[in-house]
């Protein structure tokens, strides 16, 4: 499984298809055959690529922002058999409660991002 990496390979997946949707995360994906002005490709590699994209706005700490970016790519990693070769991005699209998770690295809070991506992969899956 690669990472992406650039803004450019981002923009390229988010410019295609929501494909699955849960309370918190939406992922997107778009195919390989993206590529740069100069038709150079920006996905050199044919199998699953995954971008994590953890905004500010809903995760105000840094320490929630990398806590959720680890779970997005270790839940990925468990089900990157089951994703065709494909670039997707998993994007947070609203707050986990603070009242409810008042600790970015609360056990709580790690099983409730892991159980709703494994749902979100899922739900891409069908």
């Amino acid at each position: 499984m690669q990472r992406l990496k650039t803004r450019a390979q981002f923009q390229a997946v988010l410019a295609g298809g929501t494909v699955a949707r849960t309370t918190h995360f939406a992922l997107h994906r778009t195919g390989l055959d993206a590529q740069l002005p100069p038709s150079r490709p920006l996905f050199a590699v044919q199998e699953p690529w995954v971008g994590a994209l953890i905004p500010k706005r809903w995760a105000k700490r840094a320490v929630t922002r990398n806590a959720i970016k680890r779970q997005i790519y270790a839940v990925s990693q468990n089900v990157e058999a089951s994703l065709p070769p494909a670039a997707h991005v998993v994007r947070l699209r609203s707050a986990f409660d603070r009242t409810r998770f008042p600790s970015a690295s609360s056990d709580a809070l790690k099983l409730a991002v892991r159980t709703e991506l494994q749902q979100l992969f899922a739900r891409a899956a069908q």
